[in-house]
């Protein structure tokens, strides 16, 4: 490593967060809640393809070192080579560069083509996170697209990602085969045992009521005006909550207007914290074109709730066994599954119990942490910037 090597205690590590968006979405929480658990040891700054898209800042605990700068090179822009020296000047002071998705594929391409030149004494390790597509690739990749990955990734050290369906395409596509590493995404599941404790604003639970959730960037890919229709056409004691924010907000609003849904549909925005409030929900139903291994699933299943969704991603090998038939091929699979699950409270409780026993065994946060603890030592040549320690330490 450079002089003043973290390992030796003299600072802390420098590391450079390159992010398509750091609106709080799934991959923003877990690199926010990777980056309160590495505490002092760490030094943070964070770039966005997206410069206004930083809600994900709030989450991040008051005693860590981050900033972000204005005067740093855009992710965004037209291809040049004077852009991507630029760029890769800046990464170049830091001693790890994190990037995340393709709307950081700039970052990572001038990371690669300024590879060991002469005039970068030496470049930081890079560690890419794929999470997963926007809609325009939510069915197929753009081939131009994945000949610039496959490119851009030639100096990657890693390329995680957190769904079998995924790792298949970083090695089948993007030809990283090697370089793969699937982590799970996992949370804290004891802090959903305990109910909600938070209200969700513009809910109020009247008797008898069947509340459908779902926690979701309001984006196309998520699909959200599909889920309003689905729900309206349920019975009018079952209301939707949608928690989440995004530029399909009025998209969503006016689907709802056209639906009939009206005071059926709840829009309270972002809300942090879904261990306090998530179990105001009877189930968890997802709408989404393309998703991968989705946080607010696991989130419900550590909540006791049942969950309807297309099959997309990892979702059916998520879930528990008794969930399965309720992740839908097809439409009218989606619709059906909302119906018999809002009908039936019992088999709601009982579905939603064993997604709880899985969710502790198999996304609880500690095993994800260790993996990722794992993996950016090695790119710090040994030094686990979670603990502390150096090579060679004793445990």
């Amino acid at each position: 490593m450079t002089p003043g090597d973290p390992a030796r205690g003299d600072r802390p590590v420098r590391i450079v967060h390159l992010h398509s968006s750091f609106s709080l979405g799934g991959k923003e929480a877990r690199a926010v809640r990777l980056m309160n658990l590495m505490g002092d040891r760490a030094q943070h700054t964070i770039l966005s393809a997206v410069p206004g898209a930083l809600g994900a800042r709030d989450a991040i605990d008051p005693g860590i070192d981050v900033r972000f700068p204005t005067d740093a090179p855009s992710l965004a822009g037209r291809p040049s080579w004077g852009r991507y020296r630029a760029l890769a000047s800046y990464i170049y002071r830091f001693d790890l560069a994190l990037s995340y998705n393709w709307g950081a594929m700039d970052g990572v391409m001038a990371h690669r083509l300024f590879w060991r030149r002469r005039w970068y004494d030496m470049p930081p390790n890079l560690v890419h996170h794929e999470d997963g597509f926007n809609e325009d690739e939510s069915v197929r990749r753009n081939w131009k697209r994945n000949l610039f990955r496959r490119h851009a990734l030639g100096s990657a050290g890693a390329v995680v990602v957190p769904s079998t369906l995924l790792a298949g395409i970083a090695a089948d596509e993007w030809k990283v085969a090697n370089r793969v590493h699937l982590i799970r995404n996992g949370i804290d599941v004891a802090a959903y045992a305990g109910g909600p404790s938070v209200a969700i604003p513009g809910l109020e639970r009247r008797p008898g009521e069947v509340v459908v959730g779902t926690v979701a960037g309001l984006r196309k890919v998520k699909d959200l005006p599909r889920l309003v229709r689905a729900v309206a056409a349920l019975p009018g004691h079952v209301r939707l909550v949608i928690v989440g924010e995004g530029p399909e907000r009025d998209a969503v609003a006016a689907e709802a207007a056209a639906c009939g849904l009206g005071d059926r549909l709840v829009l309270p925005g972002f809300m942090a914290h879904p261990a306090r409030w998530i179990g105001h929900f009877d189930l968890l139903a997802l709408s989404s074109r393309s998703e991968q291994a989705p946080i607010a699933v696991i989130e419900a299943m550590a909540a006791g709730l049942p969950v309807v969704s297309p099959d997309v991603g990892d979702v059916a090998a998520m879930v528990g066994t008794a969930n399965r038939p309720f992740v839908a091929r097809d439409e009218d699979g989606f619709r059906a599954a909302l119906s018999r699950l809002v009908g039936d409270a019992a088999l709601r409780a009982e579905i939603g119990e064993e997604n709880r026993r899985v969710a502790a065994k198999r996304f609880d946060e500690s095993v994800m942490v260790g993996d990722y603890q794992k993996l950016y030592a090695r790119a710090l040549d040994g030094y686990d910037v979670f603990s502390g320690r150096s090579p060679g330490a004793e445990s």
